[in-house]
């Protein structure tokens, strides 16, 4: 990979207006871990702020480098201070530029961020068994697969299965020459 093209950004708290929509998108949810609700511009605005004042997460804006488009979210949650570890999450909400590689990049960045500006040492994610393309962007960032966490996630009037993956900073470490780091 040459030059990445998207870039993370604090959230700021105009951000609401366009995670709105991705909230109310039934395909968008239809992919993620947590249970379908209806999403109020009130309660979007609130969600943008406390992820921004939050000491016990962080969540990051995906943007365009080219014209610092908002298009994804990017977190850490589950933050084990004392064990070095924390659970991660990735959100392309704009659907023109799913399947283009940039959920990738944010990743790779996120991780960058994580182990060598922040010391973890682990970082994991839980997803949708049958969400395969989440899969193989997590292993492309060096993910590998721990486990199943059976009949984990109610959704869609069905019990779904979650596939655990995990990283190593060691691991991370490898992939270095993959990648131009700023």
């Amino acid at each position: 990979m040459s030059e990445f093209r998207v870039y993370l950004r604090a959230l700021e708290p105009e951000d609401y207006k366009t995670s709105i929509k991705w909230r109310n998108d039934d395909e968008i949810w239809s992919m993620v871990v947590g249970p379908k609700y209806f999403v109020s511009t009130a309660y979007e605005k609130k969600w943008v702020e406390d992820a921004i004042y939050s000491k016990d997460k962080i969540t990051l804006a995906i943007c365009l480098k080219e014209n610092d488009e908002y298009i994804g979210n990017a977190s850490f949650t589950d933050i084990d201070w004392i064990n070095r570890s924390a659970k991660t999450s990735t959100l392309i909400g704009e659907k023109q530029y799913w399947s283009k590689g940039l959920a990738t990049e944010a990743k790779i960045l996120l991780l960058k961020f994580a182990f060598y500006e922040r010391g973890f040492n682990r970082i994991w994610a839980t997803i949708l068994e049958d969400n395969i393309a989440s899969q193989r962007m997590n292993e492309k960032c060096g993910y590998k697969k721990e486990g199943l966490l059976r009949q984990a996630v109610y959704k869609n009037g069905k019990f779904h299965n979650l596939v655990v993956m995990s990283v190593l900073k060691e691991e991370f470490d490898k992939l270095k020459k993959n990648y131009n780091w700023d």
